[in-house]
């Protein structure tokens, strides 16, 4: 039915998918995901788990997160209702935009959809009340590899459109290490965390 156009980020391998939107008085239909749309386009991944979370207001900052090793994700992300300011940092060391960062206002209403790679941290920040927030992945959660960075890292300096004295964090979103703690204590692979 609908084809898709695909952007190039700044940030090697990362992608903004917009599906076709069919709109009319009604409201709009559109294909969100589609094996052969995204094949055709060149983005092959098999996505075998979906998530989805519930933020209930505006600023809540969770992230930023990533699974290390085998367990890498890729994760292609949307936003069902509300907004957010999705951030992701390049973490895959022999990358030319290692440990760079860039954001994405993902929406209902714009209904982009941002495909990031493996060894990628990825965040967000709600710029709205009740935000559903869905994503597929490509390898299964595995809490023995789940890895994080601050969201305040300095060397990174994100520009989130937030107080940190007013976000909406969990206790350990707050207390994760800055990307130069973490490297101290974690050698990175090209490729994955």
């Amino acid at each position: 039915m609908g084809k898709l156009k695909v952007t190039k980020t700044t940030l090697q391998d990362a992608l903004i998918v917009e599906p076709a939107v069919f709109g009319d008085h009604r409201g709009f239909f559109t294909e969100s995901y589609s094996d052969r749309d995204f094949k055709e386009a060149g983005i092959k991944f098999d996505f075998i788990q979906d998530n989805q979370s519930l933020s209930t207001q505006a600023g809540v900052l969770r992230g930023l997160h990533f699974q290390r090793g085998q367990a890498a994700q890729t994760k292609l992300i949307r936003v069902v209702t509300g907004a957010v300011l999705d951030v992701i940092v390049d973490l895959r060391k022999g990358s030319p935009t290692y440990k760079q960062w860039e954001g994405f206002i993902l929406s209902e209403s714009n209904h982009r959809q941002l495909l990031v790679p493996k060894g990628f941290a990825h965040g967000f920040v709600t710029l709205t009340d009740n935000v559903n927030f869905l994503y597929k992945c490509d390898n299964y959660y595995n809490a023995e590899a789940d890895g994080g960075i601050s969201f305040k890292t300095p060397e990174l300096d994100i520009n989130w459109p937030i107080d940190f004295d007013m976000a909406i964090t969990s206790e350990k979103d707050a207390n994760q290490p800055t990307l130069t703690e973490f490297e101290k204590d974690n050698p990175f692979v090209y490729g994955e965390i």
